[in-house]
């Protein structure tokens, strides 16, 4: 059984996380500069001391410091002196990712794996043109064109726009209205630094679940203080891979501790102009991926930033303090304070407001797993650095990382792009329902040859009907088994896992 993780101090009681409840999920809220990075930072320390692989997003650029060893200033050592402790300061092993490919290895996506609930979220797409990028997408899919990077979503948005009419029929009115503004949000995409976040290599996640040679789990750090610019391109990032997580992992069970444990930083962003059904989705994944065995923990400073129905699945918090200048933010005071299990010895909607930097409202699932009685507690600080990388260092980490060349070097096989190109220069491709192969002409020994021909090759009717003979029918009966099994291997189930899974 893996020993509980110290986090806080209520006077001598020491305020713990039970591992093997740890995929139970958490929230840590509090207002500006009260202390969530220090929590943050001294969870996923003891998440990875515990042999717990952990993964969060940098935004200020200051999490980095998790992979260096801590060292004595005065704020520190009066702060262990209260808590009548000592720190042996250490490193926590660390792996640093990008977007961008600068700070970190690149981390990359499909756009086929993206699929296109969240890529019309991320072009801000209305429910119509939503709708025309789904189909879109079954266009492709159908033709066997897949879809990996950018400027092969938009070669196909081209082909699909100039060949509207010859897919109404089957799939639907495809307004020329829509097809620009998919185009004009892939475009404003691009300038944000889409083209370099999808593309191949994707990354695999059993890079995001390693353990160092002591056995501690590797920390994964995002660098997201240029990437939260683009706030939907983060959220949907980090919603894109909370997704990856639950497809890909097998049922574990109750375990005895996490296999990972997930810190989705300013969450506010991912419920953001969420449509009902997006939220829905996170909803539901958040309360099937526990089985998975990963922890997800949302950060963000006011409670209320967390719809009530994903709000519920979380239990265990930490409550920092909040500032009630507004109706708004006495509303989330007292939403905070109703949602911890009342302790008798103090109000707790009075003590969020009195909380000092550093202290905090801390209520974790106990070993029954209900929540236990809210402390007044100090958080422990971490025993590695508080504060950035220098850039040498983060470079060192990153020449020596074991990924190190992995993901680097973008790859860019045969897709859509490739194939609509050579299509302008040679022929189309196949539309649906059109022949896969025009008949030969006619031979001339006319006759019996002419028969044969036509068994073999089809034949044209009288008013230009296309029969098809025996050798398509075989070409045609094979090309659609191999268009099911590639289908099946690009099948983006964007969350869609909760209703079927999905096989890569």
């Amino acid at each position: 059984m893996t020993a509980a993780l110290l986090i806080a101090k209520a006077g001598p009681t020491p305020i713990e996380i039970l591992p093997a409840l740890a995929n139970r999920h958490g929230l840590i809220t509090g207002a500006t500069g009260t202390g969530k990075t220090v929590t943050l930072q001294r969870m996923a320390e003891g998440f990875s001391r515990a042999g717990v692989p952990v993964f969060m997003a940098d935004v200020k650029g200051d999490l980095a410091g998790i992979a260096a060893a801590g060292s004595d200033n005065p704020k520190l050592s009066a702060r262990l002196a209260q808590l009548e402790m000592q720190l042996d300061y250490a490193a926590c092993p660390a792996m640093l990712w990008d977007v961008y490919g600068e700070a970190g290895h690149p981390v990359r996506a499909t756009i086929s794996d993206m699929g296109p609930l969240l890529l019309g979220r991320l072009l801000n797409l209305n429910e119509v043109q939503a709708g025309v990028l789904q189909l879109i997408f079954k266009i492709a899919d159908d033709n066997s064109l897949l879809l990996i990077d950018l400027k092969d979503l938009r070669a196909m948005v081209q082909y699909v726009g100039e060949n509207a009419k010859q897919f109404t029929t089957e799939y639907g009115n495809i307004s020329a209205a829509s097809v620009g503004a998919i185009q004009r949000g892939l475009l404003t995409l691009e300038t944000q630094g889409g083209d370099k976040f999808f593309g191949e290599p994707m990354l695999d996640i059993a890079d995001l679940m390693q353990t160092d040679g002591q056995g501690h789990g590797v920390v994964n750090i995002l660098a997201a203080d240029k990437l939260t610019n683009a706030p939907k391109l983060y959220s949907t990032f980090l919603l894109w891979l909370l997704s990856e997580l639950f497809e890909q992992l097998p049922e574990a069970g109750d375990l005895d501790k996490p296999k990972l444990v997930f810190f989705f930083d300013e969450a506010h962003l991912l419920f953001s102009d969420a449509p009902p059904a997006l939220v829905e989705k996170v909803e539901q994944v958040v309360r099937l991926i526990r089985s998975k065995g990963v922890g997800v923990y949302f950060v963000t400073q006011n409670p209320l930033d967390i719809p009530e129905t994903v709000l519920g699945q979380l239990g265990n918090r930490v409550q920092h303090a909040l500032r009630a200048f507004t109706p708004r933010d006495q509303k989330a005071v007292k939403v905070a304070a109703e949602t911890l299990r009342a302790n008798p010895a103090f109000n707790a909607e009075a003590a969020i407001m009195e909380l000092g930097v550093g202290e905090a409202l801390v209520s974790f699932l106990d070993a029954k797993g209900s929540p236990s009685v809210v402390e007044r507690a100090f958080v422990v600080p971490p025993a590695c650095r508080l504060g950035p990388l220098s850039p040498a260092e983060r470079q060192a980490l990153i020449a020596n990382s074991l990924l190190a060349g992995h993901y680097e070097a973008a790859e860019d096989r045969e897709s859509a792009y490739e194939k609509l190109r050579g299509s302008k220069d040679g022929a189309a491709p196949a539309k649906p329902g059109s022949p896969s192969q025009a008949a030969p002409a006619e031979t001339e020994g006319g006759g019996l040859l002419d028969g044969l021909g036509a068994f073999l090759f089809g034949r044209t009717g009288p008013r230009g009907g296309q029969h098809d003979g025996v050798v398509q029918s075989a070409a045609k009966s094979m090309a659609r088994t191999m268009a099911n099994e590639v289908g099946r291997q690009i099948l983006r189930g964007v969350l869609g896992s909760i209703v079927g899974g999905r096989k890569r």
